[in-house]
């Protein structure tokens, strides 16, 4: 910075006010100190400022799975705010576990980030540790969470879903549920439940399966489901991943999708119009997701004390053709 004063004939000072905006500094002498930086090709040292402004333009960002290909749409969401903003994110992984994230949380808060965007890992123990820069989370509620979060409408979604597979004469169905303690698998299963329920329609403890998520747990459930007799004439696969297992678990079983077992899943991938067939989805906008959690966590950064807000995004079933009309004879079977 000594350089640069010289560079710019004007007072440390100065130049510390142009580079942090601690104060108002004339327009002459800015421009002047702007262009002694970039002839100079000085790079502010982000930590340093931020030990003497108490915070960084870091946003943490903390995702469960960075393998699962609905969360970078999320982050993307995420950057294209704070990239706006002028902040940098600092993303971080847990693997879905609850004792990684805690470690991401507290070493987020020593590179005294401006906030934090998290998606909690399950059984997360945010509320635990509320303290330091603000928290927004994202698509998941933690137990016990009390701040500002940012979902989807998880429960109509699935809603949606169900009621598609009664129209087309579905009555034997087969759910892949994610983990039970997360709100989001939890909530997408009542309003599937909650479908079947106002149409009259029940099914046993049997045929909904319990998975993680992933592609291979949505495999094994299907094999599962596929057992059972009568066997399903149709399946909901409560995220994209499972879907995809579930039909490749179809295949392996030497039956045809759709003809003889229908899948509807949950999330609305990219690549679910790229599998064969094409998959029937309930879409959920994961780059609003991460946009709209960004624009909330800027406005707490910003110092707004309104009480905290929850925000839930609408969803869309997107029809294409894992789904058939069932028919009698696949129904007795």
């Amino acid at each position: 910075m000594h350089q640069i004063a010289r560079a710019a004939a004007v007072s440390l000072g100065t130049v510390s006010h142009v580079i942090n905006g601690t104060a108002t500094v004339r327009e002459p002498l800015r421009h002047r100190v702007l262009a002694a930086v970039k002839s100079l090709g000085y790079e502010p040292n982000e930590l340093s400022r931020g030990l003497r402004l108490n915070r960084t333009n870091i946003i943490g960002v903390i995702i469960p799975d960075i393998t699962n290909p609905f969360f970078p749409g999320v982050v993307r969401g995420i950057e294209d705010v704070a990239y706006k903003d002028s902040y940098r994110l600092v993303l971080c992984n847990t693997d879905n576990d609850p004792n990684k994230e805690a470690l991401c949380l507290g070493q987020l808060k020593s590179f005294l980030p401006a906030g934090i965007l998290l998606i909690p890992a399950p059984d997360s123990t945010i509320s635990a540790n509320i303290s330091g820069p603000p928290v927004v989370c994202v698509d998941r509620r933690p137990d016990g969470w009390k701040g500002d979060i940012v979902t989807v409408a998880n429960r109509d979604g699935a809603y949606k879903a169900a009621r598609h597979l009664i129209e087309m004469g579905h009555r034997q169905i087969g759910v892949i549920s994610g983990p039970s303690h997360l709100t989001n698998a939890v909530e997408r299963v009542r309003g599937f439940r909650q479908a079947l329920d106002d149409a009259g329609i029940s099914i046993g403890p049997e045929y909904i399966q319990e998975a993680q998520f992933d592609r291979n747990s949505g495999y094994t459930s299907t094999i599962r489901l596929l057992q059972l007799l009568p066997r399903p004439t149709a399946i909901f696969a409560t995220n994209d991943l499972m879907a995809m297992g579930a039909l490749l678990a179809i295949r392996d079983a030497k039956l045809v999708c759709p003809k003889d077992v229908s899948v509807i899943s949950f999330d609305g991938l990219d690549v679910t119009e790229l599998t064969d067939p094409a998959m029937t989805t309930v879409y959920q906008p994961g780059y609003q997701l991460g946009y709209s959690a960004a624009r909330l966590l800027l406005e707490r950064i910003d110092g707004s004390d309104a009480p905290a807000k929850e925000i839930e995004l609408e969803t869309e079933l997107r029809v294409r053709h894992s789904v058939a009309r069932v028919n009698t004879r696949t129904r007795r079977r």
